[in-house]
């Protein structure tokens, strides 16, 4: 018969096909481990979870599983730090003759975007809703938004990769 592995107790045998600690809560809360969950992007209607272990993490690295709206997941290593600036390239001179110095165009004046029609208390409070399950309308009631409002924090959050 097996045995719990933190108090000594034995396993039922079913348990003990999967497990080698008890049910008792201080080796649940000495034992238990969480799973950590990825999220793959499939389409728009549904996303797929899997638990990250070995081989869905090869598969993620080789580019597996791709989604529609950004592209392929896993092929880029993350930065572990800012990005090493190149040097400029040399140049030979030619003798007699100075070069004048090459500059980089100016980056164009960046787009102003027009003012959101909702604060940011009334956008986490909406995403916080969300993820409790309450409907664009319901959430729209409770904060005085439009359903249309609502429905654009909750898109837009989703494409930024906050939900």
């Amino acid at each position: 018969m097996a045995q719990c592995i933190t108090c000594g107790s034995e396993l039922h045998p079913d348990r003990a096909e999967k497990y080698d600690y008890c049910m008792a809560p201080e080796c649940q809360e000495k034992n238990l481990k969480g799973l950590t969950m990825v999220a793959i992007g499939v389409n728009k209607a549904a996303d797929q979870y899997l638990i990250l272990d070995d081989q869905t993490r090869d598969e993620l690295a080789s580019g597996k599983f791709a989604d529609q709206r950004r592209g392929s997941f896993g092929t880029s290593l993350p930065a572990s730090g800012p990005p090493a600036s190149s040097p400029p390239a040399a140049t030979a001179a030619r003798p007699g003759r100075s070069q004048p110095a090459r500059r980089r165009p100016a980056p164009p004046p960046a787009a102003r975007r027009a003012p959101l029609p909702w604060t940011r208390s009334q956008q986490r409070l909406a995403l916080l809703y969300n993820e409790q399950g309450l409907r664009p309308d319901e959430i729209a009631g409770k904060l005085g938004l439009s359903t249309y409002a609502v429905t654009q924090i909750i898109l837009g959050s989703r494409n930024r990769g906050k939900l």
